[in-house]
């Protein structure tokens, strides 16, 4: 496979985390999923532990990792960790609390649309602290159990909301122009594809990958900042607020497929900086408020990138 040759599989997006990884064999292998304990975590650990990984939970509620600790008892495959991506002595903890090597990251964990502006101890909009600086202390502060595992993978569970919200150098945390709930997280989770490019240009000399995908729509607690008016928008509901299954909603078992597949199929060996939807690499688009499909070119920017590592490891160090 060329370097501008789109990697396809041979998955659809009705494939479940569980067929991804039919036949293959984990066992060995160290793991983290952050946010695991709810949603398409819970699938994404379920399905890598199924296959042998040793998975480790972090979660900001320990105790909400339980049943599926309980699951997988007596295999050791599945425990559980505080971490709060909020807060950066936390994060911290987590990582000196943390033995190498580590074969994968899954950075999964996020909030979505919340409805006004928040801000975290160290000042940040909320919404970019936990989906994205958080993920970039995590991933920053385990880089040497990256690199002890020689062919490490880092897997960002990013929306297809990146499409219409580029990374705004100007005001990201939203101190100046008006906060917009989608524009927030939609800049979130382009800085989470600009984490992978990033990555991919850093360490690629210690054998460490990294990826970011679209997970599609998923029921789940992510929705919870959600009104009931878009969500009719989206068909998620009807006009009585009862929950609509509509084709283009996935199980959760379906949405974690992705993320499964960029941190455990063999598929993925040395493949690195790109974007996934639905189990194939996305097609490059220009973005924008009218687009609907594909990775946005400003969210690959290999540029925009570094500025972005610039600005956030600054912002990291200084806290």
């Amino acid at each position: 496979m060329t370097a501008n040759q789109r990697l396809t599989t041979p998955f659809t997006a009705r494939t479940t985390a569980a067929e991804i990884l039919d036949g293959v064999d984990l066992t060995g292998r160290r793991m983290i999923v952050t946010g695991g304990a709810s949603g398409i975590g819970v699938e994404t650990v379920r399905a890598l532990a199924g296959a042998g990984a040793e998975v480790t939970i972090a979660t900001r509620d320990p105790r909400r990792a339980n049943a599926l600790v309980e699951e997988f008892a007596g295999r050791g495959a599945v425990r559980s960790a505080a971490l709060d991506l909020s807060d950066l002595e936390s994060v911290d903890a987590f990582v000196e609390g943390f033995p190498g090597p580590l074969d994968a990251l899954v950075a999964n964990a996020a909030i979505m649309a919340i409805p006004t502006r928040q801000v975290t101890a160290q000042g940040w909009e909320l919404q970019l602290a936990t989906n994205y600086l958080g993920h970039f202390a995590l991933t920053r502060g385990l880089h040497a159990s990256l690199r002890a595992a020689q062919a490490a993978r880092v897997v960002l569970v990013s929306s297809g909301a990146h499409l219409a919200a580029p990374f705004d150098f100007d005001d990201p945390q939203f101190e100046r122009r008006a906060y917009d709930p989608w524009l927030a997280y939609g800049q979130s989770k382009t800085a989470e594809i600009l984490l992978a490019v990033s990555i991919t240009r850093r360490w690629a000399q210690d054998g460490i990958t990294a990826n970011a995908l679209n997970p599609g729509y998923v029921f789940t607690n992510l929705q919870r900042y959600v009104d009931d008016d878009t969500m009719r928008a989206l068909g998620a509901v009807d006009e009585a607020g009862n929950l609509v299954e509509t084709d283009h909603y996935k199980t959760p078992a379906q949405g974690a497929s992705t993320t499964v597949l960029l941190a455990g199929s063999p598929l993925l060996d040395g493949v690195s900086g790109r974007y996934f939807d639905d189990n194939q690499e996305a097609e490059v688009v220009p973005g924008g408020p009218d687009a609907t499909a594909g990775v946005a070119a400003h969210a690959l920017d290999p540029a925009a990138a570094d500025r972005l590592w610039a600005y956030t490891e600054k912002a990291v160090v200084t806290r």
